[in-house]
């Protein structure tokens, strides 16, 4: 018989334990899902912020080219992550309305994949005229070029890196996050010193600088996806599924609900991610340091919101089993605890960036060069705006991923479109060129579209998953009187 992870916590209706610690219990069952995805984001993260330390040590120029190139890179990245993500909210409902239905599970696994397949050749034709789309907007012709060749390079591991996404939510789903985090902790390690031999020409191998670099990257996708391939067949509970038994077996109504939860998610993330390429693309307009010192700033900033967007991934799975069992009080707990540990975990570190800025700016850039001056000055100045900015950065995704467990995707798409295209650039571009902020204005733009998607997306949670916000006003009212 097929195991059901996490399905043995469920309370049947007659329980008569107290609220709190129904509450102190889904917090617990979060964290322990959590854990595992917060390790895996952070070291799949981890392979990119390899790339920006080594490409920093190695020129400026090169990192520059290198943020310029991702920006165009992560738009098909994010848009192929529509299908993958959506693997894990058709899981959790299957499993949480029929625990033993292998064959739901399975269809959901292959059609994901099938719509990674089907969309990654046009995704490839765009990446690799990265190079042309920058020159025409106005990028530095040497920037641009340089841009180009780094993502022709990462554009052989696409597929890979896609695929691998969607194996990784199907083993998250299931309640078995170590697997992918096993998968990536072998690869940055692989990628870290294939990188290093390949940008700098060590161990024998030529010195190809930003090239290197790109194809580093490309060859540690493929060992990634291989990677995980081996895991799950060697996994008894991620084996049993047979994900891949009659792979090539079209199913319409399987297809149609992943592009039917998948699109939406894929445009949200498109329109988060290039309301931030954006401001990419502007601080390109504002010279070679503005972009070192943007793109050393969201990395910092990147890699402390995997936590929050591990415990949003892990509330999408908590909130879907709740959903798929009809149970609703659970799906409130399960929201409002992945919001408030995020929350005060952010908190906390948007303290201490706003304190040790400088220092931590100095990981990534020698502070007694003095070329690197003007970069280090600006990017102390983005990590203390950003101190602001990420803790509504936390509370939208953890909205986001807390509707998207409910399946609720349009609504998200929506809201994130209006917050960064509607209100975000616009005001980016306002204060960096008419009121003459430079690369403050961009990131105060972030700060000002970020909460507006945050308190949108929680009201659409709470009205949906019928949070009786005025209750603790209630109760503090009654304490005062």
């Amino acid at each position: 018989m097929t195991n059901v992870p996490d399905m043995e916590d469920f309370k049947s209706p007659l329980d008569t334990s107290p609220p709190g610690r129904h509450f102190v219990i889904e917090a617990r069952e979060l964290l322990r899902l959590a854990g595992p995805v917060v390790i895996t984001q952070l070291t799949q993260m981890g392979i990119g912020t390899v790339d920006v330390l080594l490409l920093g040590a190695y020129h400026k120029d090169a990192l520059a080219a290198s943020a310029l190139g991702l920006s165009l890179y992560y738009a098909m990245w994010v848009l192929a992550m529509g299908p993958a993500i959506a693997v894990q909210p058709m899981i959790a409902h299957i499993l949480g309305s029929r625990p033993y239905d292998t064959r739901g599970v399975r269809l959901s696994v292959r059609m994901s994949l099938w719509a990674i397949l089907l969309m990654t050749p046009f995704q490839i034709l765009f990446l690799w005229n990265a190079g042309d789309m920058l020159r025409a907007i106005g990028q530095p012709v040497a920037l641009s070029a340089n841009a180009g060749h780094f993502v022709r390079m990462l554009a052989f591991g696409f597929v890979f890196t896609t695929m691998f996404n969607v194996l990784r939510g199907y083993a998250t789903a299931l309640s078995r996050p170590n697997a992918p985090l096993i998968v990536m902790g072998c690869t940055i390690v692989f990628n870290g010193l294939l990188a290093w031999a390949l940008i700098f020409g060590r161990l024998g191998a030529p010195e190809l600088g930003l090239t290197g670099a790109g194809i580093a990257s490309s060859i540690s996708y493929l060992f990634s996806f291989v990677v995980m391939l081996a895991v799950i067949f060697m996994t008894r509970d991620l084996a049993r599924y047979q994900i891949f038994r009659r792979f090539f077996q079209f199913d319409g109504r399987t297809l149609r609900e992943v592009l039917r939860l998948g699109m939406p998610i894929a445009m949200t993330i498109i329109f988060e991610a290039m309301f931030f390429n954006v401001g990419t693309m502007i601080m390109g307009y504002l010279g070679t340091d503005s972009v070192a010192a943007h793109q050393i700033a969201l990395n910092v900033i990147a890699l402390l919101f995997m936590v929050p967007l591990g415990i949003g991934t892990a509330a999408t799975v908590r909130i879907g089993l709740a959903a798929g069992a009809g149970d609703m009080p659970r799906v409130r707990r399960a929201g409002l605890a992945a919001m408030g540990i995020s929350l005060s975990f952010m908190g906390l570190c948007g303290i201490a960036l706003a304190i040790f800025a400088r220092q931590v700016i100095g990981i990534y850039l020698d502070a007694a060069n003095p070329e690197n001056q003007g970069v280090i000055e600006l990017a102390v100045l983005f990590l203390r705006i950003g101190a602001a900015f990420q803790l509504f950065d936390t509370g939208q995704v953890v909205a986001s991923l807390s509707l998207r467990g409910l399946k609720d995707t349009h609504a998200p798409m929506w809201i994130a479109g209006v917050s960064y295209w509607l209100l975000g650039i616009p005001l980016a571009l306002l204060l960096v060129f008419h009121f003459h902020m430079a690369g403050a204005g961009v990131w105060v733009a972030f700060v000002v579209a970020l909460a507006v998607a945050t308190f949108a997306m929680s009201a659409r949670f709470i009205y949906l998953a019928q949070v009786n916000w005025r209750a603790p006003f209630r109760k503090l009212a009654n304490l005062i009187s």
